[in-house]
């Protein structure tokens, strides 16, 4: 199954970089963890024109009919326990999941439209770069708990 995050900004610090590609690495044997980068738009005083601008890429880079989940602070709070059932089901009707995350000011309507669910990682704002890393972890985990590996101790 190929999950894919796309997310906004191609210029993150090198340890956002090696920290995505450790769980990226960690995952290749049955999901294959993918990072689709979308520049971000110059920012200016319109700033929906911009998420707008920055949305109409995201969305282009959702390659195929897969499941897409919007990271959004105002969607629902999955424990990891949840998101690793969410993840053993959608295993089983879906060929791929996208996780579109947004730039500093979040996801246009058009993703949020586009998004068969919207998923909050909590209610403290983070900075969208780190979200790739938060992501990237939490699905490792979630295939610690699926596998019963020890990665995942309570």
């Amino acid at each position: 199954m190929i999950l894919r995050l796309v997310a906004a900004g191609t210029k993150p610090p090198q340890w956002i970089r090696d920290g995505y590609r450790e769980y990226a690495r960690r995952l290749r044997n049955e999901y294959r963890l993918e990072l689709t980068e979308v520049p971000l738009s110059k920012r200016g005083k319109n700033s929906a024109s911009v998420v707008d601008k920055d949305g109409e890429r995201i969305l282009e880079a959702v390659k195929d009919k897969g499941r897409v989940i919007a990271l959004d602070v105002n969607g629902e709070l999955w424990s990891t326990e949840k998101l690793a059932k969410n993840l053993s089901s959608w295993r089983e009707t879906e060929s791929s999941v996208s996780f579109l995350i947004g730039g500093p000011d979040g996801l246009s309507s058009a993703c949020m439209a586009r998004s068969d669910q919207r998923w909050s990682l909590g209610r403290l704002t983070l900075p969208h770069l780190l979200v790739r890393v938060v992501v990237a972890e939490q699905l490792y985990r979630c295939w610690s708990i699926m596998k019963n590996h020890p990665y995942h101790r309570r």
